[in-house]
């Protein structure tokens, strides 16, 4: 009979192929623990002050907070107060980055959070539910000597959320309330080195505009972006990954080909699932360091959640097929109630996506954490998406499980064989429980990413709960991923020694089968 490789290759040349990807793993978390830095920087911004002596308000006209064209700037709102200036003629300037440096394509996105400093006075309390009307304006240059360009300009209201720690007394007028920080703005992409934010607050007592949200002393913003050192690291392993995926899965292709029978479901699945692996691995994000191509962000992640998808649909499948128990098996139709929720769940965190990073193709602004009910739904989903990721880890070990119990159960069988074919079939039992262990600890390295890399989108609301990941955890798990997939073909490949065998088997069940006949 002709076998998978998994089953007719050399327990010694198993061994030296098993320590040959265990040190790549191990290499590839040793790069983004040696190699590269952090993921991502934050950069702290205080907006300057800025006085707007035009009546008419000029929306073309840009606010600089220093250089040699800086604007009219005052200290504080006392200052105001004396020069009789007033509110809507303040603007606040942020210029992106700091003095003396550039933006570059390689940081990849651009991602502004912003928090207000508010004093606290008797008579200027915040109301409760208070908004926060923003008139913004982000524009760019790639020189320092070239006029501003507009990118984008909107009207936002951010609701804010603030607690007055002290009690609310005249003496403890001027203490600072603590606010929550607030999703302010995330570019897609960093195809220029200097931008510059104008921030306005309007005011209007008859149309009930900034009324009720305390004395506003500063505007402060966070700027986060993927670190250049990181993307070069992670460039690199995507362009060492893609040829060394494609090719195993050419040559797997080639065999199943090879063979006189159709390929069955696992063959197929396994097929797919490297298709899949090639898919996320193919390095484009080459093309936006020359390229403005903003939607790369929301290009990545569907990719990332197209690969999600095959790979959890694939692991229950690779355990249903090897299910000794089932009768009919090598029908995609029996996996519909186990496949179908994973896709559902796929397809719903694709319309979870499109809602903002979709609509910020167009507004940079905009932010499904603005609102209340947008808050409430994002916090249900990445909880819901987080629950059901231990779930589904908790129904694959017991699919496992069962493998492994009806494993136990045909052992009865071995000892009535002789004992070169029982030592033969006892190899294929440990071989084959050694693969499901290490998928079941690829499956949960892997939820255990899924959970961390949900949290991590909003960590910026969920107050002190943030979980900080450095870079060898990034490229360690994708390393993972492409060492399994790497595995799974070469393992499952048909054996060379018998091919166009019509009775050749992809799985340890049916070899084990046989033994019975």
């Amino acid at each position: 009979m002709a076998g998978a490789i998994i089953e007719n290759m050399s327990t010694k040349k198993l061994v030296i192929v098993g320590v040959i990807l265990l040190l790549f793993q191990a290499f590839s978390f040793m790069v983004g623990g040696l190699i590269a830095p952090s993921p991502t920087t934050a950069v702290h911004y205080l907006a300057t002050k800025c006085v707007d002596t035009d009546k008419h308000h000029q929306s073309t006209k840009w606010f600089m907070p220093w250089g040699p064209n800086q604007c009219d700037k005052i200290r504080d709102f006392d200052e105001a107060m004396a020069k009789k200036i007033e509110a809507n003629n303040i603007v606040f300037a942020v210029h992106i980055p700091l003095p003396n440096k550039e933006m570059s394509p390689w940081f990849q996105f651009m991602l502004v959070i912003l928090q207000f400093d508010i004093a606290f006075k008797m008579y200027n309390q915040i109301e409760d539910g208070a908004l926060a009307t923003i008139n913004v304006g982000l524009a760019y240059r790639d020189d320092t000597l070239s006029e501003w360009t507009e990118m984008a300009h909107s009207i936002e209201q951010r609701k804010l959320s603030c607690n007055f720690t002290t009690t609310k007394t005249y003496e403890n007028e001027g203490r600072y309330y603590e606010c929550d920080l607030l999703p302010f703005m995330e570019l897609g992409n960093v195809a220029h080195k200097y931008y510059l934010l104008n921030i306005r607050l309007p005011v209007s007592e008859r149309k009930k505009i900034n009324m009720g949200i305390g004395e506003i002393k500063d505007i402060r913003l966070v700027g986060i972006h993927q670190n250049g050192g990181f993307t070069k690291v992670w460039f690199a392993m995507k362009t060492f990954l893609t040829p060394s995926i494609l090719i195993i899965m050419v040559w797997y292709w080639r065999r199943i080909t090879l063979m006189t029978r159709p390929p069955v479901l696992l063959e197929k699945v396994i097929f797919a699932l490297g298709l899949c692996m090639t898919f996320i691995n193919i390095p484009v994000e080459w093309f936006s360091v020359g390229f403005n191509w903003t939607w790369m962000l929301l290009f990545g992640d569907i990719r990332q959640g197209i690969f999600y998808a095959m790979l959890l649909s694939f692991w229950i499948i690779f355990c249903g097929e090897h299910l000794m128990d089932q009768m009919e098996r090598n029908h995609f139709s029996n996996y519909w109630k186990q496949v179908g929720p994973i896709v559902f769940g796929s397809f719903c965190l694709f319309i979870f996506d499109m809602c903002e990073r979709g609509v910020q193709l167009k507004n940079p602004f905009y932010s499904i954490w603005a609102s209340d009910v947008g808050t409430e739904l994002a916090m249900a989903f990445i909880i819901v998406a987080g629950i059901c990721a231990c779930l589904y880890f908790l129904f694959l070990c017991f699919m496992v499980f069962q493998v492994f119990r009806n494993i136990s159960g045909k052992r009865s069988s071995l000892p009535a064989m002789s004992k070169a074919r029982r030592l033969h079939y006892e190899g294929l039992i440990f071989r084959f429980k050694f693969l499901m262990l290490v998928t079941l600890t690829c499956a949960a390295m892997t939820v255990i990413f899924f959970i961390i890399s949900q949290v991590n989108e909003g960590h910026w609301h969920w107050g002190d709960y943030t979980v900080q990941v450095n870079s060898a955890f990034f490229t360690g798990i994708y390393g993972m991923w492409n060492l399994y997939v790497f595995a799974i073909m070469f393992l499952y490949a048909p054996s060379h020694k018998r091919y166009g065998d019509e009775q050749s088997s992809v799985t340890f069940y049916l070899s084990f089968q046989q033994t019975k006949a």
